[in-house]
């Protein structure tokens, strides 16, 4: 056609003679219609910022929709500006009993279309239908369907089977806003033992009580919120109702007492659980530096996906002056395959470059932490969190220190929803050792070298035992391998040809 070269998405039938053609420019999701007539060869602008189109069966009207409404316009103009606005609203009669039937028979199908193993571990399927389906009618509300259909493909006996989502009634939205402290009842008042902050250096984290100019302390007391007076006898949260994202006035004394209390307003947030994830991990961090005397590094990762790669990449080559490095990844989410992370713990010294700072110690290739390593897991790692010690121990990076992880390494898949917008999984593919022919960590985890259990005493009292642990077997890893040292040769020094 002889229209200018552009994005073209799609094309819809207009009145006779006419054909509607969608544009999409670069970076826009809207799309903008032009209206080309097979008679002048020409294509006009129609309309833009269209974000959904349908031409009806006889080509004289087009629904659109633009930005948040709906309009009817006329398709024999030059434009589909000014239509006339369409207030949709849609209802329907449902018949819960017969839509929970068809998810049940969509559910069962799914597994028996999708499961990585065609004999379904085993399971004669179709009994396994004629024992479940009984149940269907005794199903009154979709908490019911999601634990009858939970039960029917635990029958699978396979880690990643997960039934989720789907048509549930509204609820309303916390609201309680939280201020990133530990509180503790003391002298008749809530005392603030502990403020977590964002390091100072991470922009994703905000810490309520960690902002310039609030002058709030460990050993505080938080004695009344909004005016009201708060004692121990109350519960703190109850006064921090509806205050997430609001500025809120705090009563902030250094004694258990309202008199004498001074006025902070800060900003409570949602949630804190990231403001205390990143303090157990920095806790972490500096006690592996202090038992080691600065010898070792400590390394978190969260899960093999994107926050577990940049986690890993921000705190192991920060550290590349340590001799070796306790790598942790206890309640390690999954999520891919991790290979990348393995191999460069893995990696070797390969050469070296001078140090132009006089004395200066040379620089090792490549970069990296080049000492042993240990791997610290636990039963909240897995999926991906099973692989990733899986393959640590098949590359021999370094021994594994803790307990057992969870097992599950048959993949966790969704191909589509159901009919009311839940889902649930079918594991389509497994991970097996080629070499020796086994399959890989499923309903079974990765054992470690050394278990160490955490007992509640230890964890009370503020200790880590599996973490000390780690920290004594890469110590005597170090007494045993050394970290190579690179040294330059002596400096090269062309022989002088004697003068006849």
């Amino acid at each position: 056609l002889p229209i200018p070269t552009a994005g073209y998405v799609t094309t819809m039938a207009g009145p006779k003679g006419t054909v509607f053609i969608a544009e999409r420019a670069p970076g826009s999701f809207a799309l903008s219609l032009h209206k080309f007539s097979l008679e002048s060869r020409e294509s006009t602008p129609f309309l833009s910022g269209v974000r959904f189109a349908s031409v009806s069966a006889d080509g004289s009207k087009i629904l659109t929709r633009t930005g948040g409404g709906w309009q009817v316009s006329g398709t024999a103009g030059p434009s589909g500006d000014g239509g006339e606005s369409v207030n949709v609203q849609l209802r329907t009669r449902l018949d819960r009993q017969a839509e929970w039937r068809q998810m049940f028979d969509e559910a069962w199908a799914y597994q028996r279309d999708f499961f990585y193993d065609p004999d379904h571990h085993g399971r004669d399927w179709d009994a396994v239908y004629d024992r479940y389906a009984p149940l269907l009618p005794h199903v009154r509300h979709r908490a019911d369907l999601s634990y009858l259909l939970d039960q029917m493909n635990g029958e699978l006996s396979v880690g990643h089977s997960f039934v989720f989502g789907g048509d549930f009634p509204d609820v309303e939205s916390p609201t309680v806003g939280v201020l990133g402290a530990d509180l503790v009842a003391d002298g008749g008042a809530w005392q603030i033992t502990r403020i977590y902050t964002s390091e100072s250096w991470n922009p994703g984290l905000r810490a309520p009580l960690d902002q310039p100019g609030l002058d709030i302390e460990e050993g505080d007391y938080l004695v009344g919120v909004e005016g009201q007076p708060l004692t121990d006898a109350d519960d703190p949260y109850r006064l921090l109702d509806g205050t997430i994202g609001r500025q809120t006035v705090l009563h902030i004394n250094d004694r258990p007492t309202l008199e004498g209390a001074r006025r902070v307003t800060v900003e409570p947030t949602r949630s804190e659980s990231g403001l205390r994830q990143r303090a157990w991990v920095e806790d972490n961090r500096r006690t592996v530096d202090e038992l080691s005397g600065g010898r070792l590094a400590y390394v978190w990762v969260p899960n093999t996906s994107g926050q577990g790669v940049v986690s890993f990449n921000r705190y192991y080559f920060a550290q590349q002056d340590k001799e070796g490095a306790v790598i942790d990844e206890r309640f390690n989410g999954g999520g891919l395959l991790d290979d990348y992370m393995v191999d460069l713990m893995t990696r070797r010294l390969r050469a070296a470059i001078t140090n132009e700072v006089p004395g200066g110690a040379a620089f090792r290739l490549p970069a990296g932490i080049l000492g042993p390593k240990v791997l610290l897991i636990n039963e909240r790692a897995g999926s991906g969190g099973d692989f990733f010690p899986w393959v640590f121990r098949q590359q021999n990076a370094g021994p594994l220190v803790g307990t057992r992880t969870w097992g599950g390494l048959v993949k966790s898949s969704v191909h589509y929803g159901l009919v009311d917008g839940g889902a649930l999984t079918a594991p389509d593919n497994a991970v097996f050792d080629p070499i020796n022919g086994r399959w890989i960590g499923e309903n079974e985890g990765i054992a470690p070298d050394v278990e160490v259990l955490l007992d509640a005493r230890s964890v009370a009292s503020g200790r880590d035992p599996q973490l000390e642990r780690a920290v004594e077997i890469a110590l005597d890893l170090l007494a045993d391998e050394p970290t190579p040292t690179a040294t330059p040769p002596a400096f090269p020094r062309p022989a002088v040809q004697p003068r006849d």
